[in-house]
Order: structure tokens, then C-alpha cells, then sequence
């Protein structure tokens, strides 16, 4: 099968710049949703075994931090809103305090008045902003073969500076930067078991292709993992997973059948349902697609607010959140299932080259967690929270995490791009599955 979990080499901003964990825009506000987490004690011991193994915290730490991170945000979003010019951006620090960056010592002490730690920093969120959109301009602008070496760019908050990730080529290392952006940082990069209960949920496995599976060469078939039960704005069952998943991401139409896999044999596959629409790199940037499903797929399982990890484990998601740096985050897919992280910049942008020669823009977040190929389009939470659906990594390649890591560590490890389900819901008018809890 043709294995989509990819956009590996240039979807990914280095893993040099993410190692060092706190690279911040903006905190964006706080989805329109409850931050009520499930007690540590509900979640399954495969995710809790994740926590303690790759953030080296407790899982009620791990639950604590998240449900900060979403105060955070949402403070962040109003002192913006009130304040632009003193704003600066928020994060999670490793210690897991939460810090607002101000340009101002009138806006420290009002935001230290308000209880959080600050930081000071002498450009504003929006001037870091306006330079990277100045940077990726002058990016779309250049040579396909020239522009291919830019692997991609963000803004790191913590030092107060745009990031660019060239390749170490003699093209990268040559790469004549525009001289107006004085605050720029230049980075050279090099260039599961099966699940117990057979019900499909977020992170579980699906194929998908051009037409009917059973006239579908085995190379032509595509496989990726669900993201997010959702409903449409008609309260029709979807799942959202990513769009480069969809056969027809070039054009973004709809119309490729969705299958649960045959094991034993692929063409044998239940069809589940279409994919009803995508999106990859349109004006908001953002890599997803809209499954619609049918009765087969509704009766399998695909409308519980359940995202699966390994050995057959699930979690409930209670809720929605934004993505804030330095926020622990899991990631569920079927080819690593559950593997944790940090948020490690909430925006990040890159080129990605198409078939037929032209370049579109993918935004999204950047978390450290090890991400593998299949795994793309899986569900991210933070603690109980549905947080963003895998797009890419720098990790796609490897057979599993622990060689990943430690291929990946002199270059500071996995790295992952996930993009904001709360954008997601709000471009396709659909609302993720929650449930309260209880």
C-alpha cells in the first residue's frame, strides 16, 4: 500500500529549533468549550505509561498542565485583544508555569497584578507576525528548485525572532535572505499491535482510494488513521482526518471511497464511507478532510467521542483546545499509537510541492511527539482535550519511535505538525463528539 502518513522532509520545521521547547505565537483563544478534563484515574495506563515515559510527569500533571494551558489561552487571547502593542506571546514554561511575554513594564505589572509570570520581549506578536508574512512572500516568490530548500519557517516567541529552516545544501546554505527582516534566525537541517476491541475510533486505521478498492492496485492504496468523530452542520456523521490523505488532494473534491482494512485481504475491505471534501494549503492553510459516513460506518463505532492508543486502550474526549507552547499533548495513530510531547511552537508554516509543480502553504502547531507514516490525520489531545489531527513529521520514515529518536537526536529529536482542530471545525462547520464528564 501507498503509506500517506508522510509529508516528512518539508513539512516539518527543524528539529534543532524544536528541541529547545518554548517557541511561541500568540496563545489564540480558547475554543468555545468546557476544559473539564477526565480524573487521572480514568485514563487508560497505555496513555498514562505514555505520559510518565515521554513528558516524565504524572498524568495528573499532564492534566493539570493542559487545563493551564487553556487559561492561558484564553487570558492570552483578551490582553491581545485589549493591549496589541504590549502583547508579546505566551507559554508553558518546562517547569509548567505559565509566562505572557509583554514589550512594556506598565504591562508587566498588570499582568504579574493578574497572577502569571511574564517575560520581556522588545517586538510585538503582531510585528513578529507581519515579519513572517513579509518572509513567506518573499519565499512564494522565488524558484521552485530554490524555494524546495526552504523546509520551513515559524516564530520563536522565547528569543523574540522569526526562524527559517534551510536544507544544508549549497543551494540552502547560499540562499540570499531578505536583509529587511533584522530579527531572523537561520537553521540548516539534513537534509502497532492490532487493536483488542474491533470497533474503529480516532487513531485506528483506514484506506482510502480513487475508485472502487476492488479495482485498485495495492501500490494506489492510501492509508491513513481517523481523527475526530464530528457532525456536519446537517448533524450527519463525519470524522475529520487530513486532507493530503484524500486521493484527490489536488483538487480537494470529494468522492474517494473510505474502507476499514481486510488484514487478511485489503480488497476485501468494508467501505465505511467518502470522503465528502478536503483542504490542503487553501488561503487558511490548514491539511484536512471531511469523511462522511455511512450506516456501515456509524454502526462500527465511528459516533463516539473515543480516540484509541495502544492495546486496544481509549480515551473519552471531553472537550476542545487551542494549541499554547509548552502544553503536554498525545498523539493517537496506527502506526505508533499513543506517543506524548510538548507544543513547541503554535505556528508554524511551510511549502508543500505538488505533483504537478505548484507550492501551497500548510500552518499548524509543532509538538515533539514521534509521529510515524499512517499516522497521519490521527487525533492529538491535550489531556482529555481534542487539540489538533496530524498532518506531517520528520520521523515518517523510521519503523518505530525508538529508532526514530534516536536517529533524530543529534538533530533534537521527533518533531510533529498538527493542525487546530477547533480550525478545522470552524472552516468545515462541523462539531467534534464530546462528552461530559461525568
Amino acid at each position: 500500500m501507498r503509506n500517506t502518513g508522510a509529508l516528512r522532509a518539508a513539512v516539518i520545521c527543524s528539529t534543532a529549533f524544536l528541541f529547545f521547547g518554548i517557541f511561541s505565537a500568540p496563545a489564540s483563544a480558547d475554543p468555545e468549550s468546557s476544559i473539564s478534563q477526565s480524573p487521572a484515574d480514568q485514563l487508560p495506563r497505555e496513555l498514562a505509561d505514555a505520559v510518565v515515559r515521554d513528558l516524565k510527569i504524572s498524568p495528573q500533571e499532564y492534566l493539570d498542565r493542559a487545563a493551564r494551558a487553556q487559561e492561558l489561552s484564553t487570558y492570552a487571547s483578551d490582553f491581545r485583544a485589549s493591549r496589541p502593542s504590549d502583547f508579546a506571546g505566551a507559554w508553558i514554561g518546562p517547569d509548567g508555569t505559565a509566562v505572557v511575554a509583554v514589550t512594556t513594564p506598565d504591562a508587566a505589572q498588570a499582568v504579574a497584578k493578574d497572577g502569571y509570570d511574564t517575560a520581556h520581549a522588545p517586538v510585538s506578536a503582531d510585528g513578529l507576525e507581519k515579519s513572517l508574512a513579509d518572509l513567506n512572500s518573499w519565499i512564494a516568490s522565488l524558484p521552485r528548485e530554490v524555494a524546495s530548500q526552504v523546509n520551513g519557517t515559524s516564530i520563536d516567541i522565547l528569543d523574540n525572532q522569526i526562524v527559517i529552516d534551510l536544507a544544508n545544501s549549497p543551494i540552502g546554505s547560499a540562499l540570499n535572505l531578505p536583509t529587511l527582516l533584522a530579527n531572523l534566525k537561520v537553521i540548516l537541517s539534513p537534509g502497532a499491535p492490532k487493536p483488542v476491541d474491533p470497533s474503529p475510533m480516532g487513531g485506528d486505521t483506514y484506506v482510502t482510494t480513487k475508485g472502487d478498492i476492488k479495482d485498485t492496485p495495492s501500490t494506489e492504496i492510501s492509508v491513513c488513521s481517523f481523527g475526530f468523530n464530528a457532525t456536519d452542520a446537517s448533524g450527519n456523521p463525519v470524522n475529520l482526518s487530513a486532507g493530503h490523505c484524500n486521493p484527490n488532494a489536488d483538487t480537494g473534491s470529494g468522492g474517494a471511497p473510505v474502507y476499514l482494512p481486510n488484514p487478511a485481504d485489503v480488497q476485501a475491505s468494508t467501505r465505511i464511507g467518502t470522503v465528502d471534501r478536503s483542504s490542503l494549503g487553501s488561503s487558511s492553510g490548514l491539511d484536512w478532510s471531511v469523511i462522511a459516513l455511512n450506516e456501515q460506518g456509524v454502526s462500527s463505532g465511528l459516533d463516539r467521542p473515543t480516540v484509541r492508543g495502544a492495546n486496544g486502550s481509549t480515551i473519552t474526549v471531553t472537550g476542545m483546545a487551542s494549541p499554547v507552547v509548552g502544553a503536554p499533548v498525545c498523539k493517537s495513530g496506527q502506526s505508533s499509537s499513543f506517543t506524548c510531547g510538548v507544543i513547541a511552537a503554535d505556528r508554524v508554516e511551510t511549502q508543500l510541492f505538488m505533483e504537478g509543480g505548484s507550492s501551497r502553504t500548510v500552518r499548524g502547531f509543532a509538538s515533539t511527539a514521534c509521529t510515524l507514516s499512517g499516522d497521519s490525520g490521527g487525533a492529538i489531545v491535550t489531556g482529555t482535550l481534542a487539540l489538533g489531527i496530524t498532518s506531517g513529521s520528520n520521523s515518517g520514515g523510521a519503523p518505530d519511535c525508538a529508532e526514530a529518536n534516536l536517529a533524530l537526536a543529534q538533530y533534537g529529536g521527533t518533531a510533529s505538525l498538527g493542525i487546530p482542530i477547533a480550525q478545522v471545525a470552524d472552516e468545515t462547520g462541523t462539531t467534534v463528539r464530546t462528552s461530559p464528564v461525568t
